[in-house]
């Protein structure tokens, strides 16, 4: 294999000649990967500066966002109230195709909290760290049809399938990262492809180097195939996850399932199934599902799509047996379930009705209500730590509803805000404070470069 690996310039953004119309992507609401490198980086030679022109194997980027936040009882810090401000910094550097087949990648980020009581955290802080720094032999698969075989080692960065699972988790201000191996076998743009991982996950220290977890090991196979793509793309995929420390495995097998039909109607399906164990001799056994049904209305103007959505995560039944029922979220995002940042993809039952509109070219606005239930009322509302191991204080956890307006109001300015309000359920007020929450923000996203 690694042969292969020495003679090939081909980039491994627009891989092979597959035809273009094989390659669908997903239309369901958050489920949109980060691209690699991401989306703020182009090459040198496309910057606009002109001393630059010329270096099209050099890839730079860099993008600052801020945003500011008003909480009004908010239920991740015990039903406080905080306005806090929160920075993002991210520069990328890369080189390929100039001493291929070796390339390499450097991505920094600086992470910061002001203007709030809460304390520096995992979720808001990591202080002038590397995100990726990866080395990357480039080539061929063997069957010499021009798509890209990469050898991936070092600090790594990326998103895959649905997000639900793996996921940079870009709403956050900080961002899941992994270092170790990775083999890419195919193009995203090809009719398929499939990835290898050997990794640990990276700890985020908000005031000190982030460092590798020696005792966390992730595994995985993830897979694609877009040949039927008219009527689904097929993403197969297992990944195991490993803790040294408390003598655990969590192995998750699954398969997404998507499409876009010409009527109009999309859906887009993901199965998982859990097994494995922990250090308590406890057996983990769990499933994780979602489904989202959308139709946009091409006649109307701004092509306005709507979309029913129901997500399922199972909880512990029993937490005095030898069986742990909850399902793992491995490192997925939070947000698309709740733009409160309540819900994860834990012991949950989660519909959601969702109406997005593109008003102009530069602005897009959406709007969304949903519900959530505990799947088992004897565990836990998993993001906010209120659980009655009696299963007396109800499965009702409340109601969201919530907006959102993007403008892109310059080719380097992007301006986001929203809003939502949380309704308490039966299970909030049996378990605590239950005021209802409002959440408002504007955040402001620079990109350097078109």
């Amino acid at each position: 294999m690694l042969c292969s690996l020495c003679s090939s310039n081909t980039s491994a953004q627009t891989g092979g000649v597959t035809p273009a119309s094989v390659v669908v992507e997903s239309r369901a609401y958050g489920t949109r990967a980060e691209t690699e490198p991401p989306r703020y980086v182009r090459p040198a030679s496309q910057t606009g500066i002109a001393t630059l022109g010329d270096l099209d194997w050099l890839l730079l980027g860099a993008d600052y966002r801020v945003r500011y936040e008003s909480r009004h009882h908010d239920y991740r810090y015990d039903t406080r109230s905080d306005d806090p401000l929160l920075l993002r910094a991210r520069l990328f550097v890369g080189i390929e195709q100039l001493i291929d087949p070796l390339r390499f990648g450097l991505e920094l980020q600086d992470s910061r909290l002001v203007h709030s009581d809460v304390p520096d955290n995992t979720r808001d802080v990591d202080k002038h760290d590397v995100l990726q720094a990866y080395a990357e032999l480039h080539g061929r698969d063997f069957y010499g049809e021009g798509e890209p075989i990469r050898l991936q080692y070092g600090r790594l960065a990326f998103e895959y399938l649905d997000r639900r699972l793996l996921s940079r988790n870009p709403w956050r201000n900080t961002t899941n990262n992994f270092q170790g191996f990775r083999l890419l076998n195919g193009s995203k743009n090809g009719v398929a492809w499939l990835d290898l991982l050997a990794l640990k996950p990276v700890t985020i220290e908000p005031d000190e180097r982030d460092q590798a977890d020696d005792d966390r090991h992730l595994y995985g196979a993830i897979g694609s195939y877009g040949g039927w793509s008219r009527f689904v793309t097929l993403q197969p995929y297992a990944l195991r996850l490993v803790n040294d420390q408390t003598h655990s495995r969590i192995d998750n097998w699954g398969l997404r399932g998507y499409a876009v039909f010409a009527s109009g109607f999309d859906y887009d399906l993901v199965v998982n199934l859990q097994t494995g164990h922990d250090g308590n001799a406890q057996d983990h056994k769990a499933e994780g599902a979602a489904f989202e049904l959308g139709y946009t209305a091409g006649s109307l103007r701004g092509k306005p799509r709507f979309s029913g959505f129901i997500g399922y995560a199972s909880g512990d039944d029993d937490p005095s047996d030898d069986t742990n029922d909850r399902f793992n979220r491995y490192f997925g995002f939070s947000r698309p379930w709740s733009a409160s940042d309540y819900q994860i993809f834990e012991n949950v039952i989660a519909p959601k009705l969702r109406a997005e509109l593109k008003a102009s070219s530069a602005l897009q606005l959406e709007a969304g209500y949903g519900g959530f239930w505990l799947a088992s009322d004897s565990d836990g509302w998993s993001n906010i730590g209120r659980r009655d191991r009696t299963g007396q204080s109800g499965d009702f956890v409340g109601q969201e509803f919530d907006t959102r307006v993007r403008w892109k109001a310059d080719p380097h300015l992007e301006i986001v805000s929203g809003y939502s309000h949380f309704f308490a359920g039966r299970f909030v007020r049996n378990t605590g404070p239950a005021p209802d929450s409002d959440f408002f923000y504007v955040e402001l996203d620079f990109q350097l470069f078109e």
